[in-house]
This record gives C-alpha cells, sequence and structure tokens, in this order.
C-alpha cells in the first residue's frame, strides 16, 4: 500500500478553507494493486444507518477500522468504545487528508452524499454510499462518471438487492414466468414530509453538535432544535433529504428496474402536492414512462409511483385476488400473470390458479456490504455499483423534481441531464453549493 497522506495542520486549514478542497489530485491506483492484507475502512458517520453499515463491513474479517468522521460527538460514544483504536474526526475533509484507506461508507444525510463521496473516490478510496447515492440529478452522474473513469469499487446502500427475494423477483421476470411486462405500480406508506409551518426560531446549538459541519454544502441558516433538522426529520426538508421518494424508491424500484433492465425515463409526471418552501409534500403520485425493453411490451412503458396514504387504484389492487396490499413493494403487470414484489418478503404470482404448484427457484442471499468488501480486495464484483445504481437513482430523483411542478408532464433528455419543454425544472437539477465548499468535479 501506499505510504500514509500528512499534511501539516497549517496547510490542511488552508486546503479545508479553499473554493476547492485539492482532494482529486492526491489519489491512489488501489485496483491495479487491491490490498492482500485487510482493507483500511472510514466510516462518514457514526450512527443511524452508518452504524448498520459500518458494523456490516467491519464484520468482514480482512476489515481494519481506522476511522470516523461524525459532526454530533454523542453519536461518536458508541464508535469509540467499540473501536478504541480508531480515530474520530468532526471534518471528513480532515480525515481525508490525514488517513491512508481502501475503502470507506457514506453513511450520512442525503445532503453530503456527494461531495464527501466524490472527495473519497478523488482520493483513491472505493465507495459504499448510501441510497439515494446523491441529493441532486447532477451529483448522481458526476459520480458515476468519476468512479467509472478511474474503475473504483461503488456499491449503493440498496442491501435488499442482495436478498433473495429481490433476486428472486427479478429472475422470475427474466425467465419469463409473467410474460412480457406492460405496467408497474410500486408504493411506500411512509410519510416524509411536512405542511405545517416551519418554526420561526434560533435555536441554541447543542454543544455536542457542529452545525457548520453538519450543514456543509447547503447555506447558513439558523438551528432549530426539537429535532426539526437533526438527527431525525432531515429527511423531510428540501435542501438536507430527498422525502419518502428518496428513502425508500431507491429500495423499492430497484427490484423493478432490475427485472425489467429499465434505462433513463423519457417523462414523469406528479399528481399530487407540491413542497413547501422548507419541505417535501406526502401522498405523491408519480407517473413515469420507460423506453421498452427486452423484458416488455413494445412501445412507452407506464411506472407510477404513490406515497403516504395513495395506494394503486382499486382495480390494480384486484388483482392480488383478496390478498392484503403490501405495505411497501410492487405490482408488476405482465401479459400472461402479475407478480407481486412486497418489500423484503417472498414474491408472489397472481393469478393463483394458474400458478397452482410453481416451483420457486432456490435462491440465495448474499452479504452487500462483505460483497464489497470482496471486491475491493479484488475477488468477484459489486451488485449495486454506480453504473448501476446511478440510473436507478436518477430516474427516482426525477420525481422529486416533479413534484415541485403538479399536473405537467416533465420530458426529459438523460444525455443532455435537462428537462426539454419545461425550462424551470431545470434549475433543480443542480445547486451551487455554499463558498468554501465546493469539490472538484462537482
Amino acid at each position: 500500500m501506499s505510504s500514509p497522506i500528512h499534511l501539516p495542520r497549517r496547510q490542511f486549514l488552508k486546503v479545508a478553507a479553499s473554493t476547492v478542497f485539492a482532494a482529486p489530485f492526491i489519489t491512489r491506483d488501489l485496483l491495479a494493486n487491491p490490498p492482500s492484507g485487510q482493507v483500511l475502512h472510514a466510516s462518514f458517520g457514526a450512527a443511524g444507518m452508518a452504524w448498520e453499515d459500518l458494523n456490516s463491513i467491519a464484520s468482514h474479517k480482512s476489515v481494519r477500522m481506522v476511522a470516523c468522521a461524525e459532526v454530533d460527538s454523542n453519536r461518536a460514544i458508541a464508535f469509540q468504545k467499540k473501536f478504541p483504536q480508531a480515530r474520530v474526526y468532526a471534518d471528513y475533509r480532515e480525515l481525508l487528508a490525514k488517513e491512508t484507506l481502501d475503502s470507506c461508507n457514506v453513511s450520512t444525510p442525503d445532503h453530503m452524499h456527494a461531495p464527501i463521496g466524490m472527495a473519497a473516490l478523488a482520493h483513491g478510496v472505493h465507495v459504499y454510499g448510501q441510497k439515494p447515492l446523491t441529493h441532486d440529478l447532477y451529483e448522481t452522474r458526476k459520480l458515476t462518471e468519476f468512479a467509472r473513469h478511474k474503475k473504483r469499487v461503488t456499491q449503493m446502500g440498496i442491501q435488499i438487492h442482495s436478498n433473495r427475494e429481490y433476486k428472486l423477483a427479478v429472475k422470475l421476470v427474466h425467465d419469463g414466468a409473467i410474460g412480457q411486462v406492460r405496467e408497474v405500480h410500486t408504493w411506500s406508506n411512509k410519510a416524509w414530509g411536512d405542511n405545517g409551518v416551519k418554526p420561526d426560531r434560533n435555536d441554541p446549538v447543542p454543544p455536542n453538535l457542529n452545525w457548520d459541519l453538519w450543514l456543509g454544502v447547503c447555506q447558513p441558516r439558523p438551528y432549530i432544535g426539537g429535532e426539526w433538522y437533526h438527527p431525525a426529520n432531515w429527511r423531510k426538508r428540501l435542501d438536507f433529504g430527498t422525502g419518502t421518494f428518496g428513502d425508500m424508491g431507491c429500495h423499492i424500484f430497484d427490484p423493478v428496474f432490475g427485472a425489467l433492465g429499465l434505462t433513463a425515463p423519457l417523462s414523469v409526471r406528479s399528481e399530487g402536492a407540491a413542497p413547501n418552501s422548507h419541505s417535501w409534500a406526502t401522498n405523491a403520485i408519480i407517473h413515469y414512462l420507460f423506453p421498452a425493453t427486452r423484458y416488455t411490451v413494445a412501445g412507452k412503458i407506464p411506472v407510477t409511483w404513490y406515497d403516504g396514504d395513495q395506494k394503486p387504484p382499486a382495480a390494480i389492487q384486484a388483482l392480488l385476488e383478496g390478498k392484503p396490499l403490501p405495505e411497501q413493494g410492487s405490482i408488476v403487470i405482465g401479459t400472461v400473470g402479475v407478480l407481486v414484489i412486497p418489500h423484503v418478503e417472498d414474491p408472489q404470482l397472481f393469478p393463483q390458479s394458474k400458478y397452482a404448484g410453481f416451483k420457486f427457484e432456490k435462491i440465495e442471499t448474499d452479504n452487500h456490504w462483505h460483497q464489497f468488501v470482496d471486491a475491493v480486495r479484488g475477488v468477484g464484483k459489486t451488485s449495486a455499483g454506480f453504473d448501476y445504481s446511478g440510473p436507478l437513482t436518477e430516474s427516482v430523483l426525477l420525481g422529486s423534481v416533479a413534484t415541485r411542478f403538479p399536473q405537467t408532464t416533465l420530458e426529459w433528455n438523460s444525455a443532455k441531464l435537462r428537462f426539454t419543454n419545461v425550462k424551470e425544472a431545470n434549475a433543480f437539477v443542480r445547486r451551487d453549493y455554499r463558498t468554501g465548499w465546493n469539490v472538484k468535479g462537482l
């Protein structure tokens, strides 16, 4: 492995304060020389989903946890106890400047996925990135392209992708069990939104929280306590999260995306409420049209998303022949049958009379996190690398943009990363980072 990168404190502060962090120029060709012994790993985030990610990755016998970046010192306590030899930083940039790494997981609020992920990739670090891959469309495209160009090992944290249930659902479609797919309905009962009034106050920042580092690339604003932002409800806020769709869309769209072999959608239309000035709306209905694939009928393929209290129409639910609609999942309608994909449950085939005695193939669950570690070691490949999960995330984020323009069909040119008929929508493809937080490549 390469020698550790050491920057004097004064030099680090000078770099960190500049408008473009210089990490892209400090790289290692790790794919040419994958680590033969221990994989040196760091976690960006120490609690919540980060805790699950870092522990699952650290459970691999070849991993040594060397560091963590966490802006809330209280949330780093459990990490320090479990990994007493690892170092803890508040600023992710300082960690990248001082540590020698092979891999990392980026498991922060959505708004910091792209800046941390890009900086890590540019340092030569392989990245396990939580879903959604980024907060904005432009960020997703850039991370996907950069990781491909630099041949980094990547994996998005849609761990159910490696579960037998989702793998089986994909195979059923590929094997033609329901014929050619005509349409899809997919949903989640979660409600990551808020149509209430934003509190008009400036609360004291808790001593354990570095509010400036938590804000990261977002513009400064007063801290509001009561979990308005941290640690629980950032998913509801426009600048920091991506709503219900961003939270669950990457999971639930995943087996549909893989089963149908979908590419970029042609158009997207929201029939639900628009977000307010600070938070995402709930009860979305979002209609997509995708190009046909080898697994679908000819023509444009409709895929509809529902969340909160919204559900597929009664006529679609009737295809389940009286069985209850799962709280989250998908109904895939084919030319000869119907596939129901409950979230993290066995898929079901309808009509029941037609598929009585149908033998489901035995498929094993893979360890999604260990798959990433093994790929870093040069053993096998990841199944949800950015070349797959990037386009998946882009499709999901298009739905988020569509909610800002209710009852309007937005036509999408994926190659140009632009909406072609509603120019105002392009303002939400990419946003500006605040001064001093720009990352080269974004």
